[in-house]
């Protein structure tokens, strides 16, 4: 029985990035917005596999170089290769991820999928970036907030177009968890490849779906106030830390990233 909340009369991001990477668990209207897009993007299927490695190369720097073991992951989207706990627990197998999302697809398949490794824990809440103090109350059933966490952040922020209202629920989220810990984020932007990116989203934000903004570097930037920005700033998802080990995507891609410490 399909869940009355599941609208597949709209396109979706958490479906239509599903496509995008090769998914199957997308509707027609995701396909056809997705295509849409393509169409007038051709390097959309790149930044959303670009973002998925930076996703990967982000997680594995926190678990084995900064010895982070638990991770709040909001807006987690449909389950895929590379989830969150997987590339944490395939090198620390202790560690502890929450997921967080408010589509109910998504929520039927990350209870089915996002498993744990018998050391480590998994969690998924159904809420919105919006209400941080919901996440916050309920990820503290899996997650120890007196210990370091990583606030992952890849392409959500972009759905809260209020600036103001973004940039207030990231501090929120910041300020909740303790020195060490740290932020992650990517997000799109019309520094790269512009005219198409605004024209996509002009179409997405006609179509009825959630309605997302792009920001400039300088505005992706500006979350990160108050943190200890890693090397190599905010880029393109794609320059942020290449691993030789794991050849990906090169080129520049509309997603910028950046990695932020919370210092003492």
């Amino acid at each position: 029985m399909t869940d009355p909340a599941l609208n597949t009369e709209v396109a979706h991001s958490a479906r239509l990035w599903n496509y995008l990477l090769g998914g199957k668990d997308n509707f027609a209207a995701d396909r056809e917005a997705a295509e849409y897009a393509l169409a007038l993007m051709p390097e959309l299927v790149q930044s959303a596999r670009a973002n998925r490695e930076f996703l990967g190369r982000a997680v594995r720097h926190l678990a084995v170089e900064a010895g982070i073991r638990q991770f709040l992951d909001i807006g987690t989207g449909l389950p895929t290769a590379g989830n969150t706990h997987e590339v944490a627990q395939a090198v620390a197998p202790d560690s502890r991820v929450v997921y967080v999302d408010n589509d109910p697809m998504v929520l039927v398949h990350a209870r089915a999928l996002l498993t744990s490794t018998p050391e480590g824990a998994t969690d998924y809440i159904d809420a919105d970036l919006r209400n941080p103090a919901t996440i916050l109350e309920s990820a503290a059933r899996t997650l120890d907030f007196d210990q370091p966490v990583a606030i992952m952040l890849l392409g959500i922020v972009n759905f809260v177009v209020d600036d103001a209202e973004a940039y207030a629920v990231v501090r929120r989220l910041v300020e909740a968890v303790p020195a060490g810990s740290y932020l992650v984020m990517s997000h799109p932007t019309t520094e790269v490849n512009g005219p198409a990116v605004e024209e996509s989203m002009r179409q997405w934000n006609e179509s009825g779906a959630a309605p997302i903004t792009a920001r400039t570097r300088d505005e992706i930037a500006a979350f990160f106030d108050g943190l200890d920005l890693l090397e190599p700033g905010v880029v393109t998802c794609s320059a942020w830390r290449p691993d030789p080990a794991r050849p990906g995507i090169t080129d520049k891609v509309s997603e910028f990233a950046g990695v932020g410490r919370k210092p003492a």
